[in-house]
């Protein structure tokens, strides 16, 4: 018989010790350890032997790839995500926060599929049968291929897998499978790490696309374990508020395509639609009567250029410290910038507040949006308006040069397309003779890139 035993494993990033620990040595959060019964023996039901691949190995020559190796969802932004559509085999990971829609897209996701002809299964750990069906009518899906199965119990799971044998699989969601091969509540980390193990060999073995929607925590990271994140092909987020109508499917890992994609949909009373030209999203509020502290800049979101604005606003502060605060931009990042300001250009922000919004609700990670922060701040800050006209790319360096950035061709393609008349460049960066359709201006240092996108206040 099997011994019992207990040990505590924290919920956060799967750090385990024989003995509670306010603080998890490995991930630095506090209460997140959580105490799971272990077998030292071998549990009744389990079958080590059950996945053992008995291939033989092949020469990489030797091995063919089928041509039909994707199959696309009949939705550009999502395939867009994918790297073309889902690979076959594949064990895919939708995360986000509770309400996002991660439901939603993956029911209208398997009615696309069911009109290919596929036959998918959804496996409901969260809603009833009548529930799905519900949703399903409002999202208007009604298909002969698929399969609706409300359960919780691995074993029970794979055993409809392999009576049904379906092309795809999703199930909704991980934390709450459980598997009797482990002595443990659904959710704790053991057993969200035993559930995707098997679905993994599921998929591999049987060629068989599996979609897991999994939950995030309060700081944003997805609930369990990070090996989580390592044991499947693909990670996505979706991100956005809740309260309001836009969505974005955010590539974070993908073994078969580009990371960082971004897929923008919009959410209706009829499920998610997808938004074909996402750059009016981005700028359809922006007047052309600027304001003092608005720039427009072109960022790189995977291989699609998007067209934001950069909103700063800067005030005197009566308060000894002045607040900095970000809304799309790393802190630290801007915290260089203003440095940078306040040393080559000599703008002084020592007692003023500076607070920085990227419209839209997007995250602006890449370095070239700097140049279009340090002059949305010296623009605010000096009351004078860039030309609405003007984009601005770039990265500033700590004495104050602008530094070249990569896929130039593309972000000036996508201004001219979007009517922008005007653009700063780093002059490092070269430009393909075939652009001539806008002006441009290529600076060497910041105090050249603000002298030559501005115009008096009130004069755009």
């Amino acid at each position: 018989m099997a011994k019992v035993k207990s040990k505590w494993i924290c919920s956060e990033c799967g750090y385990e010790t024989a003995g509670y620990l306010g603080k998890c040595p490995e991930c630095g959060s506090w209460g997140t350890l959580v105490e799971e019964v272990q077998f030292s023996g071998k549990m009744p039901n389990a079958s080590a032997n059950e996945f053992i691949n008995t291939e033989k190995p092949k020469l990489l020559k030797e091995i063919e790839v089928d041509e039909s190796v994707r199959v696309s969802t009949n939705i550009s932004e999502f395939d867009r995500i994918l790297g073309g559509g889902f690979v076959q085999g594949s064990l895919v990971l939708l995360a986000g926060d509770p309400g996002i829609g991660k439901s939603t897209i993956t029911l209208q996701t398997c009615g696309e599929l069911c009109k290919n002809n596929k036959k998918v299964l959804y496996i409901s750990a969260e809603e009833s049968a009548n529930q799905l069906k519900l949703r399903a009518d409002r999202l208007k899906i009604n298909s002969d291929n698929l399969y609706i199965y409300p359960q919780t119990n691995m074993e029970n799971i794979k055993t409809q897998i392999e009576e049904i044998m379906p092309d795809f699989v999703v199930v909704d969601s991980i934390q709450a499978i459980y598997s009797n091969n482990v002595a443990s509540t659904a959710g704790s980390v053991s057993q969200i790490r035993e559930c995707c193990n098997i679905l993994m060999h599921i998929a591999k073995s049987k060629n068989i696309t599996t979609v897991v929607i999994g939950h995030v925590t309060k700081e944003g990271n997805i609930a369990g374990p990070k090996v989580l994140e390592h044991m499947v092909d693909t990670v996505i987020y979706f991100e956005g508020d809740k309260y309001k109508s836009y969505r974005m499917l955010r590539s974070m890992k993908n073994r078969f395509g580009n990371t960082s994609e971004v897929g923008i949909f919009e959410m209706h009373s009829t499920g998610l639609k997808e938004v074909k030209n996402p750059n009016e999203l981005f700028l359809n509020e922006r007047s052309q009567d600027a304001a003092p502290g608005s720039a427009i800049i072109v960022t790189n979101e995977g291989t699609r250029p998007l067209m934001v604005e950069i909103q700063a606003l800067v005030g005197t502060t009566p308060y000894p410290t002045p607040r900095r605060v970000t809304n799309g931009v790393d802190l630290s990042r801007l915290h260089q910038i203003l440095a940078v300001l306040e040393k080559r250009v000599g703008l002084n922000l020592s007692k003023q507040d500076v607070y920085v919004n990227v419209m839209g609700g997007i995250d602006v990670d890449e370095p070239s949006a700097d140049l279009g922060v340090a002059i949305a701040v010296a623009t605010c800050a000096r009351d004078v308006v860039v030309d609405s006209q003007t984009v601005i790319i770039g990265e500033i360096g700590l004495s104050g040069e602008i530094h070249p950035v990569n896929n130039i061709e593309k972000r000036l393609n996508e201004a001219i397309t979007s009517g922008f008349k005007k653009a700063i460049i780093p002059f490092a960066n070269d430009v393909p003779s075939d652009i001539k359709k806008i002006e441009i201006v290529r600076v060497k240092r910041l105090m050249d890139a603000i002298a030559a996108c501005v115009t008096p206040a009130g004069k755009s």
